[in-house]
């Protein structure tokens, strides 16, 4: 086979008579080469764009900072919609100065046009707080120093709304700390070990955050007691001279009988001794309508108060994510009523894609707003807050409502992005409507051809509209609440990235494995690209099901290593398969209970329609590779397609969803269930069942640190292929976690390698460094 040996690259011929013999040549990859894939990787590429807007953030006084660099110095500005001026955001040279006194002398000088990335907070009286990798430092119109903090426990902090008070965890219990004395007041006094209040564990994600949320007026916290005292326990063993340390934590596991659970509270902190109200309901699954975890990308928005902190709303998730149920608590007696409850015949996300929490709590209206697939799209609904019954659809049709930016609740106005809903355009681009909760038209506000990232300030007037696509220059602007644009901040300049060899990537729509559905997709050749000769394809893969391949439909100066692989001598692409989101919820249920799938029917199918479109590739030399999701679907594309993939690249995959924490594939591919016979669902899903199949070249890679998926996922795998005879490459990483870390570029040059040895059929350079660019 082409994949094993490049044997097609190795052809002899033996001419008779005449001079002698000549023999083809194999292709040859050099340094050099390597050294131009280098090049295009994002430490290398990015700073050679030019006034490209990053970190943007509004501040409390409606005024927007973001940063811009160009020709390799950054600054951070700051834009006043009001007056449409911009300026320094602070006085750089002295934030600068600030640092490295801190620093004392150690590690790199910080340079004022060379600042590491910051967030930027105003407090109340017009100064800044600015928070990085270096500290946190004040600064004001005088200059900047280091912030003073009194002295009080490191525990991480949930801040309260006006930021004096801060909720944090230790000896499993709550407290909160003053910021400004350091004084500390204990808030509970039960927690225990495993059954500890405000908690951040969901097995794959531990941390020592508290996931709290304050009532508006600082006066009450929301939290849980998380009972996990029946959960599974994961143990790691590091790697060290003399005894091994070892790491354990609780970690549930899908089908376990006994999971995490959490018992709900309110800690009111009105009186003089903090009080605990327990809300008067059974405890809850450790579930979200958002996320694997309680918390989401901003906080636990599961979970929202009224206004005056009389009443709080929060979402209940079952187990296996098929129900969702509103409820509504009196904050001072714990009592609970039940509104509204959704049930689903495959699994309730609040979003079309994981990450947002499109439902609202509209306590004032006696209202609220509720997030639906129903119609097979992603809609918002108003609801009755008495009676739970529908008042009024507020979107319609075949397109998705993906986040509310910005609620005006006494305008009773809605300002929300969305995809798909403009005709011609690639479905995936995101694009800002603003609507009315009484009915009405939506309306577009940005009306570029473009994927759009938006960033509403906090009271809706303004919104920064950053627009590009993966072969277009980003540009920023402002515009009001309306629409209408106020300023353009930037125009990314990619001159100088062109001139380094940078090509863009190229956009492509294939049919899925049902030959009518079309699937989006993108394509990265070599910037010496020749079209009379025949490249090897790679796919990358993630699939899902709660995101897919695709990294970005935005411009990006590297999409991974994508363009970096392919200046090696490859064709690589990446493609959003059937199981996938953002598209209908038919789409993305496509193999719901199946999660084997992996979108790999499509995967093939994309692979043959552009073998038969473009000459150019060659589909007899097909590799794929993937990390953690991606990593399982590489083995089970090796294993099931044997006759397609040649060689696959797996890296830290989930490849038994059994040993994997529970909430993943209980959401998308259902609860345990026991069949007469002794096997259950989960059955044949695993790609250890499946090893014996394997015909190419197969390298596994995971961290034996790894604390979301457990290393062991791997290594049923090897023991399976040993089981059954088969060769195969291993790498283990000693001290790497999921997501590799400091071994990302070792990691990276042994994948380039085993690309171009296995599927080019050419000799790599022989252990070639590459080094991050700071």
């Amino acid at each position: 086979m082409a994949g094993h040996s490049g044997a097609a690259w190795l052809l002899g011929a033996l001419l008779m008579g005449g001079a002698g013999v000549a023999t083809a040549q194999a292709p040859t990859v050099t340094a050099a080469d390597y050294a131009r894939a280098v090049q295009m990787l994002g430490d290398r590429t990015a700073p050679l764009v030019d006034h490209m807007v990053t970190a943007p953030a509004w501040l409390d006084d409606g005024t927007l900072v973001y940063r811009d660099s160009s020709n390799g110095k950054a600054q951070v500005l700051r834009f006043d919609p009001g007056t449409g001026k911009t300026s320094a955001a602070f006085n750089a040279q002295a934030l600068a100065d600030a640092m490295n006194l801190a620093a004392g002398g150690k590690g790199r000088p910080v340079l004022a046009d060379k600042l590491p990335p910051l967030q930027v907070t105003r407090n109340a009286d017009g100064s800044l707080t600015l928070t990085g990798m270096a500290g946190v430092f004040h600064c004001t119109d005088k200059g900047c120093g280091a912030a003073h903090r009194a002295k009080s426990g490191d525990e991480p902090g949930a801040p309260s709304p006006d930021r004096t008070r801060e909720a944090f965890i230790r000896g499993w219990n709550l407290w909160v700390r003053d910021v400004a004395t350091g004084k500390e007041t204990q808030l509970t006094f039960d927690g225990q070990p495993d059954y500890g209040y405000a908690t951040d564990n969901a097995g794959w994600k531990h941390t020592d955050n508290a996931i709290v949320v304050w009532s508006p007026d600082g006066r009450k916290i929301a939290t849980f007691q998380q009972d996990q005292r029946k959960t599974s326990t994961m143990t790691l063993v590091g790697t060290n001279v003399g005894a091994p340390k070892v790491e354990q934590w609780k970690y549930p596991f899908a089908g376990d009988k006994d999971v995490t659970l959490i018992e709900r509270v309110v800690i009111d902190l009105s009186g003089a001794t903090p009080k605990t109200v327990r809300l008067q309901m059974p405890a809850d699954q450790h579930r979200s309508t958002c996320s694997d975890d309680i918390a989401c990308d901003d906080g636990w928005e599961d979970v929202q108060w009224a206004q005056d902190g009389r009443t709080l709303a929060f979402v209940s998730t079952d187990r296996g994510h098929k129900s969702a149920t509103l409820r509504v608590a009196d904050a001072a007696t714990g009592k609970v009523r039940d509104v509204y409850t959704e049930t689903v015949a495959t699994q309730y996300q609040s979003a079309p894609a994981l990450g947002a929490v499109n439902w609202r709590y509209l306590p004032e209206s006696n209202e609220f707003l509720w997030f639906s697939q129903k119609s097979d799209w992603g809609h918002l609904y108003l609801h009755d807050l008495a009676t739970g019954k529908e008042k009024r659809q507020l979107t319609h049709g075949a397109w998705n409502v993906t986040a509310i930016q910005h609620l005006d609740r006494a305008g009773r106005t809605l300002w929300v992005t969305g995809v798909g809903r403009e005709a011609g355009r690639d479905p995936y681009f995101v694009h800002y409507y603003k609507l009315g909760l009484d009915g009405g038209e939506v309306q577009l506000l940005t009306p570029e051809d473009a994927n759009h990232a938006i960033t509403a300030s906090a009271d809706g007037k303004y919104f920064l509209d950053i627009h590009s696509t993966i072969s277009t220059a980003p540009v920023a602007v402002v515009r009001d609440g309306n629409g209408q644009s106020l300023a353009e901040l930037a125009r990314a300049d990619l001159t100088r990235l062109k001139a380094a060899g940078w090509v863009a990537p190229e956009s492509f729509t294939v049919k899925a494995r049902d030959g009518k559905t079309d699937l989006y997709g993108q394509l990265f050749k070599p910037s010496n690209f020749d079209p009379k000769k025949k490249y090897p394809i790679v796919t990358y893969i993630y699939p899902g099901p709660q995101v897919g391949s695709v990294r970005s439909r935005s411009f990006m100066p590297a999409h991974g290593d994508h363009q970096a692989l392919a200046e090696l001598g490859f064709v690589v692409i990446a493609v959003d398969g059937m199981g996938t989101p953002l598209r209908s919820k038919a789409f993305q249920d496509a193999w719901y209970g199946n999660m084997a799938d992996n979108t790999l029917p499509d995967q093939v199918a994309a692979l043959k329609q552009l073998g038969q479109r473009h000459p150019w590739i060659d589909t007899a030399r097909a590799g794929i590779w993937g990390h953690s999701g991606g990593g399982n679907a590489t083995a089970a594309a090796m294993f099931r397609y044997p006759d397609v993939y040649k060689v696959g690249i797996a890296e830290s995959g989930n490849h038994d969803n059994l040993t994997y924490e529970d909430d993943w594939a209980e959401r998308y591919h259902g609860l345990l269930e026991q069949k007469a016979d002794g096997s259950t669902n989960y059955t044949g899903q695993d790609n250890a069942s499946l090893a014996k199949n394997l015909k190419g070249k197969l390298f596994l890679l995971h961290g034996l640190m790894d604390d979301n998926v457990p290393p062991q996922s791997t290594l049923q795998v090897v023991d399976a292929l040993m089981k059954a005879n088969k060769d195969f490459d291993l790498l283990l990483l000693p001290h790497a976690h999921h997501g590799f870390g400091m071994d990302s570029y070792y990691v990276m040059r042994r994948r380039w390698d085993y690309f171009v040895k296995n599927l080019l059929g050419a000799e790599p350079p022989k252990e070639f460094e590459v080094k991050p660019q700071y």
